[in-house]
């Protein structure tokens, strides 16, 4: 049994634990604030975007003299896998199932004989995946979303990502993030960035108005080749801006969460302690009493 000393000393030391988780669940929560509805604004721009993508694709009558972002390398054998987590820990399993589902598809995608790249945004990421994948491993990029995320570094990773696609550094680029739900619940989703993949939404338009047998016509000028050579670099910098939104709001909801269990165990731990201490002390003061007594009647 633990003396009262070593309980005291306890007892400190996690009231102490407490004091921070707090304090850092606090600071989570007002930065939970801003974030989700950062995040909230930037998806109807995103999703907009995709939109008239699809339905500028859905115009093309091939994909011959398409832009080398929608028509693709012609090829499958080159992987970069973009992962995009956080510079610090203490958010429960918010970089871990990033990890973890980084991990399943790079192991899927060697199985199937592919070459593999990895580009981290986020040292936890290049943590979690440097003991398997090190040599995979081309480049990480740390403190992006330290303060948010931010559109210039955005349309510098995205202009990255189009030299590397445009050397033949690889065929297919799939970015995997945490899409924010709500403050206990992310979900890690990849997403298709090079080639451009057709957009889910505007394939559901498009069966929508083919069954209605409304299709509109549209006249662009100049063509729709020259427009979407402006546009795909630009919608490519605004879904990396997206995911950044998204997991910069994951990322403080996580953390907001884990605090706040922190915080409740160490208060549970405190009364646990504190019960064990005065039992202690209890049986301590019964002890002396016991031996004050059997003393006095010895003499």
């Amino acid at each position: 049994m633990a003396n009262l000393k070593d309980l005291r000393i306890r007892i400190t030391s996690v009231k102490s634990t407490q004091k921070i988780t707090s304090a850092m669940k606090m600071v989570a929560a007002s930065k939970l604030r801003r974030a989700q509805v950062a995040a909230e604004e930037g998806r109807p721009y995103a999703n907009r975007m995709e939109r008239m993508l699809g339905e500028m694709t859905a115009n093309l009558p091939t994909l011959d003299g398409a832009p080398k972002l929608l028509a693709g390398s012609g090829k499958d054998e080159v992987h970069l896998l973009v992962v995009i987590t956080a510079d610090r820990g203490l958010c429960g399993g918010f970089n871990g199932s990033i990890v973890r589902e980084t991990r399943r598809r790079a192991n899927a995608l060697k199985r199937e004989g592919k070459s593999l790249k990895l580009f981290c945004v986020g040292r936890k990421g290049r943590d979690g995946l440097k003991r398997d994948f090190g040599d995979d491993i081309i480049d990480t990029l740390e403190n992006v979303t330290r303060s948010g995320a931010d559109f210039t570094v955005s349309g510098d990773i995205a202009g990255r990502l189009v030299d590397m696609f445009e050397a033949g550094e690889f065929d297919v680029c799939t970015l995997i993030y945490s899409h924010f739900k709500s403050a206990i619940a992310q979900e890690v989703t990849p997403q298709q960035l090079i080639p451009v993949p057709p957009p889910v939404q505007a394939e559901k338009e498009e069966e929508k108005k083919e069954a209605t047998g409304l299709k509109p016509t549209y006249i662009m000028e100049p063509s729709e080749e020259e427009i979407l050579a402006e546009l795909l670099p630009r919608n490519l910098a605004v879904q990396v801006f997206r995911a950044l939104l998204e997991s910069y709001a994951s990322e403080q909801g996580a953390r907001m969460t884990a605090m706040d269990n922190a915080t409740r165990n160490a208060g549970e731990m405190i009364d646990a302690l504190t019960m064990t201490y005065n039992r202690t002390r209890q049986a301590v003061i019964t002890k002396e009493l016991i031996e004050i007594i059997s003393g006095a009647e010895a003499l």
